[in-house]
């Protein structure tokens, strides 16, 4: 069996790509990484270690990879030749892979008539969706209708930290603990065994929003909290009692989301918390706040992990304090490597906090935004006159 893979990154080789080879498949790889893709040529092969006590490692073998740039005809090919396709670019990437995944999903109804799924995992909503949406945008209407009577698109929610080794950068780092959910609704009938490590449901939301508003929004506000007090890593920074404290409380706030939108038990949440700050603090990673907290425009935009719950909570009249502190520490995210922080930085400088909330999240409950503006303004003067948190 052969699996077509976008995105040669660690995510893509410690999780997708490890995940499919683990299931049978010969894994060929697609980057634009010319090094990447000569280094998995070369080698054939990769190492996965994972991040537990006894720092397992383990080697994936009958590996391939092409370089979508300087090879499309190739790539074009595979699609035409795959038994599954997958992606971990990022969702900002769907758009530049769809031209080459529509010709070859394109020539593929043409030349047969067997069918095939295309999973997008990246860290967003109905990602298979979007990338759908894309590739329509390359054929005519009639060639779109063939590629999805034989196409399956179905979304998923994914979830695993994957870091590159400092000492060897060929190696992906992945925390133990992962999930893959895929949605059985617009799966195609291969006729192909499921991925015995991915969990098949009949309803995904749960599962997305669940992953995105109590596991990625706890993230970004440790993140953010974490940097606000002049930490550099979510580890070091949970190792400060209030800090740990509040990641918690925000993640609790946030839940009460779940407990009104879906039959989720509160106590099977408060084991998904009590489990999340786990894999935040474990010890064998060290996660950089750049990395979690980085395109805040991005992550305190509408839609998103931290404005959603809070607006839906607001909503409701259920409380919001923390969700509006996460928010506003993020507002303070200063990094000067990171373009949106730079921007958000130059917007409260000519427009004000509150302006620049508002068109960054969309919020437009005037009650709200003065308790974003406000709380802001109070992290604000408390760093002013007292600094960071007394580490330790």
């Amino acid at each position: 069996m052969k699996a077509l893979h976008f995105g040669a990154g660690n995510i893509g080789r410690g999780f997708i790509g490890l995940l499919l080879h683990k299931a049978g498949y010969s894994v060929c790889f697609v980057d634009v990484d010319e090094a990447a893709v000569q280094r998995l040529n070369d080698e054939q092969a990769y190492k996965v270690k994972y991040l537990d006590d006894e720092g397992t490692t383990e080697t994936i073998s009958t590996v391939s990879a092409l370089n979508s740039r300087t090879q499309e005809e190739e790539v074009v090919q595979s699609i035409e030749q795959a038994d599954i396709i997958t992606t971990s670019v990022g969702v900002q990437n769907l758009p530049r892979i769809a031209p080459v995944l529509a010709e070859g999903l394109r020539r593929r109804t043409a030349d047969s008539s067997k069918k095939l799924n295309v999973i997008a995992n990246e860290n967003a909503v109905y990602a298979s969706s979007t990338l759908k949406k894309e590739i329509e945008k390359q054929v005519s209407s009639e060639e779109m209708e063939a590629i999805l009577g034989q196409t399956g698109f179905p979304n998923t929610a994914v979830d695993r930290l994957a870091l590159t080794s400092e000492e060897e950068s060929t190696t992906a780092l992945v925390e133990p603990s992962f999930e893959w959910v895929i949605h059985t609704k617009d799966i195609a009938d291969t006729g192909l065994p499921r991925i015995p490590d991915a969990s098949y449901v009949e309803d995904l939301d749960p599962y997305i929003q669940r992953k995105l508003y109590i596991i990625n929004m706890g993230h970004a506000a440790a993140a953010y909290y974490g940097y606000l007090h002049g930490y550099t890593t979510i580890q070091d920074a949970l190792t400060h009692p209030d800090i740990r404290q509040f990641v918690s409380d925000v993640m609790h706030e946030s839940a009460r989301y779940f407990v009104e939108v879906f039959p989720i038990a509160e106590a099977e949440l408060e084991r998904y918390i009590k489990k999340t700050l786990q894999r935040f603090e474990n010890p064998n990673i060290s996660d950089s706040v750049f990395r979690v907290g980085r395109a805040p425009m991005r992550k305190l935009g509408p839609d998103e992990r931290i404005v959603t719950p809070m607006t839906k909570l607001h909503s409701l009249e259920l409380p919001v304090s923390h969700l509006i502190t996460a928010a506003a520490a993020g507002f303070h995210f200063t990094a000067a490597e990171d373009e949106e922080a730079v921007r958000i930085q130059t917007m409260i400088s000519e427009n004000g906090i509150r302006r620049t909330v508002e068109d960054i999240t969309g919020i437009t409950d005037t009650r709200l935004l003065d308790q974003l503006a406000s709380r802001y303004e109070e992290l604000t003067l408390s760093k002013r006159m007292n600094g960071y948190l007394k580490k330790g």
